[in-house]
């Protein structure tokens, strides 16, 4: 592609990060960011292109040799998965492509690395992974500056957020102030870029389309707002922002983007990757009053805290409005688990009471557990589970606890010198992947970070495989959502422990 000045790559990690549930049960997400920053480059006059890698079904080599033929003046490696904490186990899925390609090339495409990985380690990512560059923060500025500095009209100095080697210090990594957040996002990033995309190609969670399995192709990915007010513990969403704070797209710019996506692609299944969606009400129904005038007949799902949720006019109108699902963050059914890792004034709800409010208003609930949280004992997993089975959610999702490089978390484990996967000896930051192979969560007090892991399948096969909550789903969606989470629990996941002691 003669010309081009940009392109967003979205590399390839599926395979490594879901083994075989990447086949045909893990989404395949439109890659948010690199749409929204596609779009705010082409305003300003670059030219820019997009390739996905993972919907494409590109291997690191088919990747690489892609970007070579493609020939851009900056490639640009957006290091992002399918929800915020996700982009540490992407890093050596993009890190292999850039590799290959800085062989194939001999180094003459420069090589971008963006995401919450980059942005928390900005120095040790140039240092020891093959990219040009890195960028720190939320990128659109970042990227912008430096295709004018590669053409010799800026200095690198000049570029907010980047990290780079002077020529006369390679060893010595130089970084500058990243660009300020941006607060006019309906100005700066209006819309994502979707015509640089094969729309066809992206695939809803299975849970999201478990009402109509067959339409899970027609899906799309839209933000409303950036950042959030909380400090967990263990999560890392704060590290491209900097700061603790919500910022909203307007309504108006929203169902905007939502017209565009069922008028020129025909999609009916959409996911809101906001961090804190039902969190500022005015905003919350903003949105749902024009949707619900729409009347498109959508299935959405939303991300919510526990102690978001006990507006039932808001929920009233979230179901009018299309919210199929919202997906709570219960982490652990220990309360004295929970207040030992920040989570707001998150302690004093009555989680079954949050969770049947949601239900009784017709949407179903998305459940977030996390085992191995720091205060966890095994009675306090057999209690997360204990509550899991009772609740009997129509999904959940069972997690290990990791200190993923940009949290609190990490700074801690790091200061108590807990075991990492990126210790020396360790899987390297693979391990930080919840289905891979190598997963290495963090050891508790009380237990091995093995010994987590090896819980947390376990409640994932337990749950899943309950007679109770598979009668559940039968009367709520029918026996072919049945025989569909039946095929999933068929798929064991390697563990690379259990390997070795085979």
């Amino acid at each position: 592609m003669v010309g081009l000045d940009v392109l967003m790559v979205t590399p390839p990690s599926r395979l490594t990060v879901y083994q075989g549930l990447s086949t045909d049960l893990a989404a395949i997400e439109p890659p948010v960011w690199s749409g929204l920053i596609a779009a705010f480059l082409r305003r300003r006059g670059f030219a820019v292109a997009m390739l996905d890698a993972e919907a494409e079904g590109l291997d690191f080599e088919q990747t690489a040799q892609r970007i070579a033929a493609t020939a851009p003046a900056l490639a640009v490696f957006m290091i992002y998965g399918q929800q915020p904490s996700a982009s540490t186990q992407c890093l050596p899925g993009a890190s292999k492509t850039a590799a290959r390609l800085k062989t194939l090339t001999g180094g003459t495409i420069p090589t971008l690395a963006i995401g919450t990985h980059p942005s928390a380690l900005p120095r040790r990512t140039l240092l020891e992974e093959p990219y040009s560059y890195v960028c720190q923060g939320e990128g659109p500025f970042t990227v912008a500056a430096l295709i004018e500095a590669l053409r010799g009209e800026l200095p690198f100095s000049a570029v907010p957020g980047l990290w780079y080697r002077a020529p006369d210090q390679k060893d010595q990594p130089l970084g500058n102030p990243p660009a300020p957040v941006i607060d006019d996002l309906d100005h700066t990033l209006p819309r994502q870029a979707w015509d640089l995309l094969d729309m066809a190609r992206y695939r809803a969670h299975n849970w999201h389309c478990f009402s109509d399995l067959d339409s899970r192709g027609s899906y799309a990915s839209i933000q409303t707002s950036l950042g959030c007010p909380f400090k967990c513990g263990f999560c890392c969403i704060h590290a491209p922002f900097a700061e603790h704070r919500l910022r909203t797209w307007s309504a108006d710019t929203v169902i905007d983007q939502i017209d565009s996506l069922v008028r020129d692609y025909g999609i009916r299944n959409i996911k809101i990757p906001d961090e804190m969606f039902v969190l500022n009400r005015r905003h919350v129904l903003a949105l749902t009053d024009r949707l619900i005038e729409r009347n498109y007949g959508l299935n959405l799902w939303a991300y919510a805290r526990i102690d978001t949720v006990e507006d039932t006019q808001m929920l009233e109108l979230l179901k009018r409005a299309g919210f199929n699902w919202l997906a709570l963050g219960i982490e652990s059914g220990s309360r004295h688990v929970r207040d030992g890792v920040a989570k707001g004034r998150f302690g004093n709800t009555d989680v079954r009471a949050a969770v049947k409010r949601v239900q009784n208003h017709g949407i179903h609930v998305v459940a977030n557990y996390i085992f191995g949280l720091p205060d966890d004992n095994q009675a306090s997993l057999q209690e997360t589970l204990d509550m899991a089975l009772d609740l009997n959610t129509e999904w959940a999702n069972f997690y290990t606890a990791m200190a993923y490089p940009g949290s609190p978390l990490h700074d801690t484990a790091r200061a108590q010198g807990w075991r990492l996967p990126d210790d020396p000896g360790g899987p390297g930051w693979i391990g930080y992947a919840q289905h891979a192979v190598e997963c290495l969560p963090l050891p508790t007090e009380h237990l091995s970070a093995l010994e987590v892991l090896d819980f947390r399948d376990h409640a994932f096969d337990r749950y899943f495989t309950n007679p109770a909550y598979l009668a559940m789903i039968e009367r709520t969606f029918g026996p072919k959502a049945v025989t569909h989470i039946q095929a999933m629990t068929t798929h064991r996941l390697r563990r690379r422990h259990h390997q070795a002691r085979d």
